[in-house]
């Protein structure tokens, strides 16, 4: 067979005399290189001599602090042949010949050249370029440098994330950056996490900031189930997140900054080295606080003392045992990158299964993901494409249900029969039971990608086009199989939700540098789309047998309107946007921006779609003036910005009037003799055109800092953040409406939070290798509500007994956010009942004319600390947390943990007997009883590992790195707070009005051991 030749690949003939041939007949033609390169390849086929190529190893270290640089790229000059060092700084390749030279790069390092001559061990001690400033930061549409930065943000790197079982990107940033407080809802597989960034700023608008993924503003909306709409992200495919805090830098992002910007950036590609990494972590994880309930000696005792009569089984049963686990999570990573100099690619896939440890209660995951970047036309257009691919699948029990009877089971009574099937009880319900009998399935697919072309139209201009998508669909199965004991009827009911998120983005940036001064401009328009709609319906009655209603919906026999009626929304909203942005520089040390954008939303009336929100930020690079360059300052900047962001988090359509028709005693009647009613048409709400954005006004100052050539670096910020023009739902001045309530802005009221942040960090790296980090950050805050039209908006409402209506948090002028509105408990009176204090003088303690401002469930102080250490290969990271100054609602023992219910042979811990006096008669209202210290300091994750090198025990040909970690999460906890966990939010909206800081039968958190292996070839 013959193959023919071509000037860009080597390719031989079959036999020795055609190559020959070849060689000295067009060696002309086909150049010099390629006659080089095919006369080599017939000297090796002939036996002859050839230049033998060499195998060159080494290690890349950081100059100044002499620690491995991982990470770096090692090129062979003129080729494309090249790899990356390991977690040591160590790298092995093989060169042609001894006149090659290698090019060894890392971000922020001088770039050096290496001529391999006769050696075969070159280690190489990058000098960095500006130290830690030269550090790259996402902005929006952009980047800058840490040195350049004029806002307040943090950047935090995959290195730096926490470590353990991971389900969003929130939870890698908990305790990394100042002034961001993350709290997990419960300890929930995938549950939700609350996110504030220098606290919350509205009624109804929670506090969760913009999310950004490569540059698409994610829609946070859910698509069904309890699930966190950011699970669908694989953690290990995030390469750093950069959190932008302050006005000057969130206003380019207008009206959807106002709570902060999170921005995501994924793992690229890297030319000239390819790379394949695989890994997998399993997790062993136990109830972490399990509340400490009467054993069944305690409870034989207990009852009888108060007077109540024990049924008796003779059984000693730990129910939260019985419906708890050790739960398992598995959690596999295939991923692999590299590229050429004009194609770079990156692709990955990844599986978790992880058990929460109450039975019957899972989270899978499923992701792929791939990214490329193509250059073209002499690499002025350049091709950006990015797509993610996730499949959730949510399996929960019923919660609440199964947690409030295993806290108030009889421990007598045994949890299986003689079968050894969950014993069934007409005095109770066997939580066993519940769970076998009710299922929770909600399966989520999402897809998010993009393209995103640039063209350098000129060397100082770009434009660049950015269409991307999020569509994301979800199935929700709720099912209750029919039974006898306890009493029920089967029932089936399926809701299917959709979600996309279409954006079409295009934007200009101008770059100049003359002499001293250099200048980057920005000019943009963004369109966005969010399409949000959903179907339901529902079976009754099926009958008790081996099939499943979720596998035959046909054998439900109740398919009336009446009881299942099918329903379903559907939701169009749309955000037209323009922005600019001016950066200036003048001398590298005098440093300027001003952002504009103008924002209208389809959710906003005709006389106001539009806001405009401008920002200004100047900073001052004092290191570089002469009077402080020979100071001990490596780093000094001083920084300022003022800024407007805006809210529109409304219901659509609410400044359009709203008509209902309905056939009722109030609305319609007889047009003639007959008893044919036809419907009549109401107000259901009134038009408001000129309702408009919500507006946080921010004031930020900082000082950046480095002390000790560069090994001390820190911040401290001042920030002030009020919001006006709050939009709620008010109810109309005049009584006399058609509608019971409308919304507009209120034009008084305010929220501010205002506080300091200080950030702080250490670094020390011996001569002999061992590295020590030290990094803390601590923020003190106050948040203050004024001008409210109303005494107090209420929101938490309470769940219980006798608790129904009663509502936990309000909004108080001269309170902040989350306090809590209680009546002030005082204690047990002679007669065992509970005391109140009366505040109105009425002589009725207890009222809700009593209720007085008990405390705020949002901190005043969060803490954070940092550590890790390495020698040799070993390597001890530790994170810790913690928040003071705030208050828990305990609704779950207001609703359990009290006298009159261990009387009547309910279970509880020893808070149910706290009052010795209490009556056994004394009920239990909503109060200042149960709301108790929220303080806690957390080791969050501890992490040991160890990186091994292959050469060492002759497994270099087979992979390049591998690495072996274990970590702990959630080791302890120190509190006052006697509940599972004092880290809860349990949503208790009332009227969509945020609640903050309450615990009811929340799903208990986990402490986990997870062992990893980590392979790289």
């Amino acid at each position: 067979m013959t193959y023919f030749y071509h000037p860009n690949s080597l390719v031989s003939l079959s036999t020795r005399w055609r190559l020959l041939f070849v060689l000295l007949a067009g060696c002309s033609l086909i150049g010099s290189a390629q006659a080089q390169q095919l006369a080599r390849l017939s000297g090796e086929r002939s036996g002859q001599s050839a230049p033998a190529e060499i195998t060159v190893s080494g290690r890349v270290t950081d100059a100044s602090t002499n620690e491995s640089l991982a990470g770096c790229t090692v090129l062979v000059k003129g080729t494309q042949k090249g790899t990356t060092t390991d977690a040591n700084g160590a790298f092995r390749i093989v060169v042609p010949n001894e006149e090659a030279v290698l090019v060894i790069g890392f971000i922020g390092f001088v770039s050096q050249e290496e001529r391999v001559g006769n050696r075969t061990t070159i280690n190489v001690a990058l000098k960095p370029s500006a130290s830690e400033l030269a550090q790259v930061v996402v902005i929006g549409y952009g980047t800058t440098t840490k040195k350049d930065a004029t806002g307040a943000l943090k950047t935090v790197k995959s290195t730096e994330f926490n470590r353990g079982i991971i389900n969003s990107p929130e939870q890698l940033l908990q305790g990394k950056v100042a002034g961001v407080n993350v709290t997990s809802v419960s300890g929930e597989p995938g549950a939700r996490q609350s996110i504030t960034v220098r606290g919350p700023g509205g009624v109804r608008t929670g506090s969760t900031p913009l999310f950004v993924l490569d540059g698409i503003p994610l829609d946070n909306s859910s698509t069904g189930g309890a699930t966190n709409p950011l699970s669908f992200l694989n953690p290990q495919d995030i390469e750093s997140i950069d959190v932008l805090k302050d006005a000057s830098a969130t206003a380019i992002y207008g009206a959807r900054g106002a709570n902060g910007v999170i921005l995501i950036t994924t793992k690229k590609g890297k030319a000239g080295a390819t790379n394949l990494t695989v890994s997998a972590n399993v997790g062993v994880s136990n109830m972490a606080r399990p509340i400490p309930l009467f054993t069944a000696d305690e409870f034989r005792q207990q009852v009888t003392a108060i007077g109540g009569v024990v049924d008796d089984q003779k059984a000693s049963t730990d129910w939260l045992k019985e419906i708890s686990r050790t739960a398992i999570t598995q959690d596999y990573n295939l991923s692999f990158g590299g590229g050429a100099d004009r194609l770079t690619y990156y692709g990955s896939f990844s599986m978790q299964n992880q058990e929460g440890v109450l039975k019957n209660s899972k989270l899978n995951r499923f992701t792929g993901r791939f990214n490329a970047t193509q250059k073209f036309l002499d690499d002025r257009l350049v091709l950006d494409v990015n797509l993610t691919a996730s499949r959730l699948f949510n399996e929960r029990p019923p919660i609440e249900g199964v947690l409030g009877a295993a806290l108030s089971a009889n421990p007598t009574f045994p949890a299986y029969d003689a079968t050894g099937a969950p014993a069934r009880y007409q005095a109770f319900t066997n939580p066993l039971v519940s769970l076998d009998l009710q299922k929770d399935i909600t399966t989520t697919n999402r897809v998010v990608a993009s393209i995103s072309p640039s063209y350098k139209i000129t060397k100082d201009l770009v434009y660049k086009l950015n269409l991307g998508v999020d569509n994301a669909s979800s199935t929700r199965d709720q099912q209750s199989l029919a039974s006898l004991v306890p009493q029920q009827d089967g029932r089936l009911e399926s809701i299917y939700t959709t979600n996309q998120n279409v954006l079409i983005e295009n934007y200009f940036t101008y770059t100049l540098a003359r002499g001293q001064h250099s200048m980057s401009a920005l000019l943009g328009h963004s369109f966005q789309k969010f399409t949000l709609g959903g179907r339901n319906w529902s079976v009754n009655k099926f009958p008790i047998g081996p099939i499943e209603p979720i596998n035959n919906p046909g054998l439900g026999q109740d398919l009336t309107l009446a009881n299942n009626r099918p329903g379903g929304f559907a939701v169009e909203n749309e955000l037209q946007s323009f922005f600019g942005r001016l950066n200036y520089q003048f001398r590298d040390r005098y440093l300027l921006t001003a952002t504009v954008r103008a924002d209208g939303s389809s959710k906003f009336g005709a006389n106001n779609k539009y806001g405009v929100f401008p920002s200004f930020s100047a900073g001052w690079r004092l290191s570089e003036e002469e009077f402080l360059k020979n100071g001990p300052f490596s780093d000094l900047k001083l920084r300022a910005g003022w800024g407007r962001t805006g809210n529109q988090e409304i219901p659509s359509k609410i400044t359009q009037a709203l008509f209902t028709s309905s056939v009722s005693n109030t609305t319609s009647y007889p047009l003639d003799n007959s008893t044919t009613y036809p419907a009549g048409t109401t107000y259901t709400r009134l038009a408001n055109p000129d309702i408009q954005w919500e507006v946080s006004t921010q004031t930020d100052l900082g000082l950046d800092f480095g002390l000790l050539k560069g090994a001390l670096t820190g911040s401290v910020d001042y920030f002030r953040k009020v919001s006006g023009k709050i939009l709620l739902e008010v109810i109309p001045a005049d009584p006399i409406q058609p509608a019971a309530t409308y919304w507009t802005n209120v034009p008084d009221m305010t929220i501010t939070n205002q506080g300091v942040e200080l950030d702080l960090n250490y670094r020390y790296v011996s001569q002999g290798g061992f590295r020590f980090d030290l990094g803390g950050n601590i923020t003190f805050i106050k948040n203050r509500v004024e001008g409210s039209p109303y005494s107090v908006i209420t929101s938490g409402s309470a769940t219980g007994p006798g608790l129904t209506s009663a509502t936990v948090n309000g909004y108080v002028n001269g309170q902040p956010i989350g306090t809590f509105f209680l009546r002030e408990y005082i204690g047990i009176d002679d007669k065992g009942l509970s005391k109140y204090t009366d505040r109105d003088g009425d002589g009725q303690g207890g009222t809700d004319k009593d209720r007085i401002a008990a405390g705020s469930a949002l901190p005043t102080r969060q803490y954070n600390i940092n550590t890790s250490m390495a020698y040799k290969g070993f390597d001890l990271t530790a994170n810790f947390n913690g928040v003071a100054g705030n208050k828990v609602y305990d609704n779950t023992a207001n609703a359990l943990f009290y006298k009159a219910r261990l009387v009547k042979g309910l279970n509880g811990p020893a808070e149910a007997i706290g009052e010795p006096n209490e009556s056994i008669n004394n009920a239990a209202p909503v109060s200042t009883r149960f709301l108790k210290d929220g303080s806690f300091f957390r080791l969050n994750n501890l992490t040991l590992g160890y990186n091994l090198d292959p050469s060492r025990i002759g497994m270099k040909r087979w992979f390049a790195n591998a690495r072996l970690s274990v970590t702990g999460q959630n080791l302890f906890v120190i509190t006052k707070y006697n509940g599972f966990d004092p880290e809860v939010n349990t949503d208790r909206t009332v009227n969509g009005i945020s609640s903050y800081g309450i615990d009811y039968l929340s799903y208990p958190k986990a402490r986990s051991f997870v062992f990893g292996l980590n392979l790289t070839f």
